[in-house]
């Protein structure tokens, strides 16, 4: 018999993040701009992150930023495809939208754009410190969040993100919004996920710690 998700302790971390508040600012490699939507630690730069959340608008070709000792995961969440060519075998692989992706940092990867200007959601774990997971959503569903860390980010429509065990506390996510929870070792709890229109889509993005501290504590 499966076992019921823990209750909520009182050092789980709920942060919503809105898509008006996050500043655009320049690719690591200057040829485009992104948007963070988190990071841990906190205040960490892109030298010294054990994980970052990003979302990106691409606009032209070109290769992507190099990042040593980074597992990235990528899924394109506007416009209709990017492929990938890696600049030493010339292997190309093909992302539709709504298709997730994971590469080394390492590798020399360039971007075409067969279809015109795409938007994708990045998550990058420092390799050692944690393991990464994207997940697309579009349905209603129920969640077993984990110790570590859940981004789940709303790319379009509009999303409701409930969760008994906080008082019936809801939180509603617009396009560009996320909800980020923090959960600490040994804690799990359940969340509810619905769709409030047509179309709606949701990235759950997770991150187990394997030798960091949990962001805020």
């Amino acid at each position: 018999m499966q076992t019921a998700p823990t209750a909520t302790s009182p050092e789980t971390h709920f942060h919503l993040i809105r898509a008006a508040d996050l500043a655009p600012v320049p690719w690591k490699n200057g040829g485009g701009i992104t948007r963070q939507i988190a990071i841990c630690p906190e205040g960490a730069t892109l030298d010294t992150f054990s994980w970052r959340i990003s979302a990106a608008v691409v606009e032209q070709a070109g290769p992507f930023s190099i990042f040593n000792g980074i597992d990235r995961f990528i899924v394109v969440t506007h416009g209709a495809s990017m492929t990938l060519v890696n600049a030493v075998d010339q292997s190309r692989r093909s992302l539709q939208q709504g298709q997730t992706f994971a590469f080394a940092g390492e590798a020399a990867l360039a971007a075409e754009l067969p279809d015109g200007p795409i938007q994708d959601f990045n998550l990058m774990v420092r390799r050692g410190q944690g393991l990464g997971e994207l997940t697309v959503r579009q349905s209603a569903q129920r969640l077993v969040l984990y110790e570590g860390s859940t981004v789940l980010h709303c790319v379009s429509g509009v999303f409701t993100i409930s969760q008994a065990s906080i008082n019936g506390r809801e939180y509603q996510l617009a396009a560009g919004d996320s909800l980020q929870a923090t959960l600490p070792a040994g804690c799990q709890t359940l969340v509810e996920i619905v769709p409030e229109q047509a179309g709606s889509s949701l990235i759950d993005a997770r991150i187990r710690h394997t030798a960091v501290v949990i962001d805020g504590d």
